[in-house]
């Protein structure tokens, strides 16, 4: 008689490996969906922010430049007032205070005085800035608040500067980048080329002078009353006059510095 073998049990290790490699896959492939989806929204909060926002900041600056014009071509004395412009105190000729560092795509201005600023055309477009070499025509209004001017589309006067023709600076800002930016080829200004400036009944034509290609967002200087960089005081004007200033954001996508042109009031 055959001796009895006592039955031993076959462990297949194979089936372990597997359902470990199949929880692996299973997180990898977990992983990679959540990859695709965070990068389709990315995706689609860059094509918002550079396409969508441009077309429509455009078109509603493009609607206020030809609102601006109708009102004048109706009734020449209706639409806004432009702000004023008293000749600049000698407290006013000194740089602006130091600025905080929360103002996108231009400088922190001076405190508003309130005869250069009327509550009344705060935020609304009064004039319209064109320049030929850009085929830019664009809308201007006081203040540099990004949701209520900036953002829009328009131009932004710094409260405290300059009206339009007047004695001292007329400062300007505008994005580069988004919002239908207005200011995105200013780097492309040369001296000689012109800046005009449409208000009611009037026109102003600057003659781009000077440019300056980066500072510091914290140089004030360059919208004083008579401009000049406080950074780099090789840019920038010596004499009173009546000057135009355009600032904005550069290098393109950034922040980081600011670039200025300057032009003066064509006599």
């Amino acid at each position: 008689m055959p001796p009895v073998r006592d039955h031993i049990p076959v462990v297949v290790q194979g089936r372990g490996r597997r359902a470990r490699r199949a929880g692996l896959v299973g997180v990898l492939w977990a992983a990679a969906e959540l990859t695709v989806t965070v990068g389709v929204v990315v995706l689609l909060l860059v094509v918002h922010q550079v396409w969508w926002t441009n077309r429509q900041a455009a078109a509603a600056a493009q609607e206020e430049v030809r609102a601006l014009e109708r009102a004048w071509g109706d009734d020449p004395g209706s639409g806004p007032a432009p702000p004023e412009s008293p000749l600049p105190s000698r407290e006013a000729q000194a740089p602006p205070p130091s600025p905080s560092a929360s103002a996108s795509s231009s400088f922190s201005p001076p405190e508003p005085r309130p005869a250069a600023e009327p509550p009344a055309v705060r935020d609304r477009a009064y004039a319209v800035l064109r320049i030929p070499r850009l085929g830019l025509v664009v809308p201007v209004a006081q203040g540099i608040d990004k949701r209520a001017v900036l953002d829009k589309g328009y131009v932004g006067q710094y409260p405290g500067t300059a009206g339009p023709g007047a004695q001292g600076n007329f400062a300007l800002a505008g994005h580069r980048n988004t919002h239908g930016e207005p200011f995105r080829y200013i780097n492309r200004l040369r001296a000689g080329d012109e800046l005009i400036v449409d208000m009611r009944g009037r026109r102003y034509t600057y003659v781009v002078g000077k440019t300056l290609g980066e500072t510091t967002e914290r140089d004030t200087g360059v919208i004083a009353p008579v401009p000049r960089s406080v950074v780099k005081p090789g840019y920038g004007y010596g004499e009173p006059g009546a000057y135009i200033t355009l600032t904005t954001c550069t290098p393109e996508y950034s922040a980081k510095y600011r670039l200025v042109v300057w032009g003066t009031l064509r006599s």
